[in-house]
């Protein structure tokens, strides 16, 4: 392999880093990555792309800001050029971005603030979705929404559903030690109980399938706009 090679796939590692905020996916996996490109000098450009020329401009700011951070944060990268193509806003997002301006500078007089809250509103999504991934299979066996509420992290099959679970509730600051309840309150960490386990695991349920559903929407509309596989992406088996 040779050192152009090996670094490209270095910079495509640190992408699969970064997530659609919405659809809790890797931009790689998912194919907005439209062109990875590193130069002799280390010198690297990656152009990221979205399913409409409408997507939310927030949501998309997120995506270029963490793709710029993930990559710029590589030793072995001298320069990154990372900017959106295709979008109503690139202009604001990618100077923005280049400035490292933030959200609400780079949106003066539209934005009201930094997109903290957003981030935090899906990570509650992906940690409910999670749930509802990890305890499906317990259900399908025979186990009951009681003797769910009274398990923890450490009485949990390995996984790789339960190890994107507990990242995830490691991202919002949730315990992920294997004392730690299976079923809790994302906003608080407080373990689910009584009566509240049964809306619980249907809200786990409801984001999981929301989610599943944008994400099969999203990846339908990116294919009919540009018909090309992205920088990374993993086809779907099948």
């Amino acid at each position: 392999m040779t050192t152009a090679v090996a670094e490209r796939s270095r910079v495509l590692a640190a992408l699969d880093a970064v997530r659609d905020p919405e659809l809790d996916e890797p931009i790689t996996k998912l194919g907005f990555v439209s062109e990875c490109i590193v130069s002799a000098a280390s010198d690297v450009r990656v152009r990221l792309r979205l399913p409409t020329y409408f997507c939310a401009p927030n949501f998309a700011f997120l995506m270029v800001a963490d793709a710029y951070d993930a990559v710029s944060a590589l030793p072995e990268v001298r320069s990154a050029d990372v900017a959106l193509e295709d979008h109503f806003a690139s202009a604001e997002i990618n100077a923005g971005v280049a400035a490292r301006a933030g959200f609400a500078v780079s949106f003066a007089g539209e934005a009201i603030g930094e997109l903290d809250e957003l981030r935090r509103t899906f990570l509650t999504k992906a940690v409910l979705a999670g749930t509802d991934q990890v305890c499906r299979p317990l259900m399908a066996a025979g186990l009951d929404p009681a003797t769910l509420a009274t398990m923890t992290l450490g009485d949990m099959p390995p996984s790789a559903q339960l190890e994107r679970l507990c990242r995830r509730r490691a991202e919002l600051g949730l315990r992920t030690d294997p004392a730690a309840p299976l079923l809790v309150d994302p906003g608080t960490g407080d373990p689910i109980t009584g009566a509240a386990v049964s809306l619980h695991l249907g809200r786990a349920r409801l984001s999981r399938v929301g989610i599943e559903a944008n994400t099969g929407i999203c990846r339908g509309m990116l294919r009919h706009r540009y018909g090309t596989t992205g920088a990374g992406e993993e086809e779907d088996e099948g």
